[in-house]
């Protein structure tokens, strides 16, 4: 009707891009064994459709950050890299999209912090990790 408010909408909220696929890896990492689709679902603790879940799962194993193994009729998943790992290889990725590396990696480091700065150079030669 002509004047009404519209009613709230029950549709839950998008979550940003990206935050599915952090959030199902972070339940990936905690495990100690591979996890199916509907172990994810209940390590989440998250109202999430296992189908969902599953989608967020096979986007993962085509991007590499997952590998999965056969379980019963479906998969099972176990994450390729830790956090730093995975953190490591989204740095690198961005820097390959780059011609002109050398600017891009002047700036990154142009806006490390004193201690960051210190850590890269101790890892440039071999002092660290």
């Amino acid at each position: 009707m002509p004047g009404q408010a519209p009613e709230p909408s029950s549709a839950p909220e998008r979550r940003p891009a990206g935050e599915l696929e952090s959030t199902v890896l972070a339940a990936l990492w905690t495990a100690d064994t591979p996890l199916t689709p509907g172990q994810v679902q209940g390590a989440l603790g998250a109202p999430l459709a296992r189908t969902t879940v599953t989608t967020i799962l096979t986007r993962l194993y085509e991007k590499g950050t997952v590998t999965r193994t056969r379980a019963g009729r479906g998969f099972a998943y176990t994450p390729t890299e830790d956090a730093p790992g995975l953190t490591a290889r989204r740095m690198h990725s961005e820097l390959q999209k780059e011609e002109d590396r050398s600017t891009v990696l002047a700036r990154f480091v142009s806006q490390l912090t004193d201690e960051d700065e210190q850590l890269l150079r101790e890892l440039l030669d071999g002092d660290a990790r």
